[in-house]
């Protein structure tokens, strides 16, 4: 395979893209959900038309530009325009509320903001008076009646008028200005979603996010015959930077502008390529158990096939199948249908944006598919480490990119330099010089270790290690992790800092717990009602005591409590990359922390 030349800017990016001629370099949805294709030549047009309309505005070199939108080809042309001139894109989180996006709007100085739909444009409109904005432009096309065009909105299908009607051509004015940008010209703020506190603005060049995009995908060979579907959140930098490489290496990206659309989409799709938060790996677990659970016959036969395939792992990561009658019996009855959950095509799974439990990635190698896991955070552009085909360790967060060092502070944490580490935090000096060691070295904020081959493991956030009063750490991630592998645990807290003992705080997955509460004839009025059932808290026991089996005496959880919600995005305990936001889940089961806590004073608990 040819190795492709490497880029300096993203803007190397877009013209490489715009020269491949590709029929076919996106596919988005329509209103019938037909999926539409969008070629080179019209991504370069409309890219063109909008860079145009900011340059018409007033938009200069470094001037921010806000995008708050779910996925789909308009964020991708609008990323590409404001880059193209000079400009610095803001992605924006859209399950955020006015006040919060007001905050961060604010804090960049947008004058401009691009937004999905009427829902986004009425919530940024209403806080508009709190920013500097002057022009907001709305990506769904207005209807045919007066309230389906807010006042004070610009259509985008306006801005995009006749583009596509220039074919081919190419306009040398403009292709200047895409050239002019350099590596170190600035290219994205990207707000950290605030999982230990206030959000801060990673301020990313150009040069910084090339550096990574010249390394991280290397290993998989990706060409024009991949596809992937875009699905993450494009405003976290896990998943704008797939759709880069995608684009770098002459792939498909289809974009799904919603979660509950990704089923659909990957079975019309059939996509070569899938990045998925843990969660998400989890959720398809949690499912493919759930649905064994329903027929004794099905569960026997799962567990048959998962058991045969642990002891051919290996076999897995290192591209080979064994060819045993048992293993193609059990790919045909199993892991076949967890494949065709995935659409039937996908050859590179790679799970990015938290740390994956080793249970999940044992579980999935069981089955037959390899999880390619990565490391990285957003301020790292994003790759630090990596596993791929050439070089992995299961249970390892891969080896580092060439291109960066890794060292280890005293207490554990890993530090990190290279070209696709940020300069600092915009507009905050403090919290920059506060992120970096005297000698340059970035703190990632956790806890590592290296293996003798050389090979990344993350134990945990150093600022979420949980120290009892007896002195003893714990790391919490690992232990939820392996709460969460039963399919009726959607999310697990574990609490007890400075306390004698740890407990956790077990968030239920509904629609498994609900089905469950059926069989047993157990009916309940409400969520409340059945977390608080004597037969629903003995069954979390179980789970509970299953996992403490596995784990040392101070890590055991003591306690637990079933609460009455199951956490998500929307209701603020989880980060749009998933991971938990401690801070909000203390504070808001702060009475339940207490009240497990109550008689600690003559627990016998350690």
């Amino acid at each position: 395979m040819t190795p492709i030349a490497p880029i300096s800017t993203i803007n190397d990016l877009f013209r490489r893209i715009v020269a491949a001629a590709n029929p076919r370099a996106v596919l988005w949805q329509d209103e019938f959900g037909q999926w539409q294709p969008v070629s080179s030549d019209q991504i370069y047009q409309r890219v063109r038309a909008l860079g145009e309309v900011f340059l018409s505005w007033g938009a200069q070199k470094g001037d921010r530009i806000a995008l708050i939108a779910e996925n789909r080809w308009e964020w991708a042309v609008t990323d590409f325009a404001a880059l193209a001139i000079g400009a610095v894109d803001v992605p924006i989180y859209p399950t955020l509320t006015g006040e919060q996006v007001a905050g961060l709007v604010r804090d960049a100085g947008c004058r401009i903001a691009v937004v999905s739909t009427r829902e986004q444009f009425d919530k940024l409109y209403a806080v508009r008076s709190q920013t500097m904005l002057e022009r907001i432009v709305i990506m769904d096309s207005p209807g045919t009646e007066s309230q389906d065009s807010p006042q004070g909105a610009i259509a985008f299908s306006a801005l995009m008028a006749g583009a596509d009607d220039r074919g081919s051509e190419r306009d040398p004015v403009f292709d200047a200005l895409v050239g002019a940008v350099e590596p170190k010209d600035l290219a994205t703020l990207i707000y950290t979603s605030g999982t230990t506190g206030e959000p801060k603005g990673v301020a990313l060049t150009h040069g910084n996010i090339a550096a990574n995009q010249n390394i991280c995908g290397v290993d998989f060979n990706f060409n024009s015959t991949d596809s992937c579907i875009s699905f993450l959140p494009l405003s976290h930098i896990t998943a704008r930077a797939l759709d880069y490489v995608m684009y770098n290496h002459g792939a498909q990206v289809a974009y799904c502008s919603k979660f509950d659309k990704l089923p659909k989409a990957m079975r019309e799709v059939r996509p070569t390529v899938l990045v998925g938060v843990p969660r998400v790996y989890e959720k398809i677990r949690q499912e493919v158990e759930r649905q064994a659970s329903l027929s004794p016959v099905k569960k026997r036969i799962l567990a048959w096939a998962v058991g045969l395939g642990s002891a051919h792992r290996e076999t897995v990561y290192d591209g080979r199948k064994p060819s045993s009658p048992m293993w193609k019996l059990a790919g045909k009855l199993v892991y076949s249908k967890v494949a065709e959950a995935f659409g039937g095509r996908v050859k590179i799974f790679v799970s990015g944006g938290a740390p994956l439990g080793i249970d999940t990635a044992h579980w999935f190698a069981s089955v037959g598919i390899a999880l390619w896991e990565g490391y990285g955070l957003t301020e790292t552009s994003p790759v630090i480490a990596l596993n791929t085909p050439l070089s992995h360790r299961l249970g390892a967060a891969g080896l580092p990119l060439p291109n960066v060092e890794l060292k280890l502070a005293e207490d554990g944490e890993l530090l990190v330099r290279g070209p696709s580490v940020f300069a600092g935090y915009w507009h905050k000096p403090e919290a920059t010089v506060e992120c970096f060691d005297p000698e340059g070295w970035f703190r990632t904020g956790d806890i590592a270790h290296l293996d003798a081959d050389g090979f990344l493991f993350i134990t945990d956030r150093k600022k979420e290690l949980l120290k009892t009063s007896g002195g003893k750490l714990v790391a919490p991630q690992p232990i939820e992790n392996k709460l969460k592998n039963n399919a009726l645990v959607a999310q697990a807290a574990l609490v007890g800092d400075r306390h004698k003992f740890i407990s956790a705080l077990l968030s239920p997955n509904f629609v498994a717990l609900e089905e469950w509460a059926r069989h047993h004839g157990i009916e309940a009025k409400s969520h409340a009602e059945l977390a608080a059932d004597s037969r629903v808290v003995a069954l979390y026991g179980e789970i509970v005591r299953e996992v403490n089996g596995s784990l040392a005496n101070f890590e055991t959880l003591k306690r637990f409590r079933v609460v009455a919600e199951e956490w998500a995005i929307e209701s603020g305990e989880l980060t749009p990359s998933m991971k938990l936001k401690r801070r909000v889940i203390t504070a808001r089961y702060a009475a339940v922390i207490d009240a497990l806590y109550a008689d600690e004073a003559t627990s016998r608990g350690e």
